[in-house]
């Protein structure tokens, strides 16, 4: 009989321990579905073409990318194949292209790699000049450019080779940072 009751208890204990169980569990708060990684875009968009006015209207930049994909976390933009064009006071823009860029802060940071050029066509103050890198840091709003990377700088008759530069746009001015070497070209 010992045994009956101690059965009895124990079964009746093993049913409300599973009512109480399955009571709990129905009550529980279903766990939210979980946040997407941050690692994932908030925005894709092709063959992109966009204008940035200024404030009476006039063209300050222009965007040309086959591809760009937006990460909202850290408001980053990768662009592929971007080319880059900078208007400024004088009559001719910068243009810059790269395989690669990435814009930060919306576009107040520009960071170009993989097979950089800067390109400006002579206007009365400044020659033609090219500039080709592997990597720039571009701040559209500052109007300048910089790299700590090895440069080629080309304008008429002059080629010159060093490592870094700081350039400002609207002016035309271009500083070179270390080991400058210039030569002359001939028209040949």
């Amino acid at each position: 009989m010992a045994y009956k009751n101690t059965f009895i208890t124990l079964s009746f204990t093993l049913i409300v321990g599973l009512a109480a169980w399955t009571t709990f569990m129905s009550y529980r708060p279903q766990t939210p579905n979980a946040a997407p990684p941050s690692n994932l875009p908030d925005a894709y968009m092709e063959d992109v073409v966009a204008v940035i006015m200024d404030k009476e209207g006039k063209p300050k930049m222009k965007i040309v990318t086959p591809k760009m994909v937006h990460y909202g976390e850290n408001d980053t933009t990768q662009l592929t194949s971007p080319e880059l064009t900078l208007y400024r006071q004088s009559p001719q823009p910068w243009h810059i292209t790269s395989r690669y860029a990435k814009a930060m802060e919306g576009t107040d940071i520009v960071d170009f790699w993989d097979n950089v050029m800067i390109l400006h066509t002579a206007d009365k103050n400044n020659p033609a000049t090219v500039v080709k890198t592997t990597a720039l840091t571009v701040y559209p709003n500052k109007q300048t450019a910089e790299t700590k990377e090895f440069i080629t700088l080309e304008q008429p008759h002059l080629l010159v080779k060093a490592v870094g530069m700081q350039a400002d746009m609207n002016t035309g001015d271009i500083k070179l940072l270390s080991q400058t070497r210039g030569e002359y070209v001939s028209d040949s």
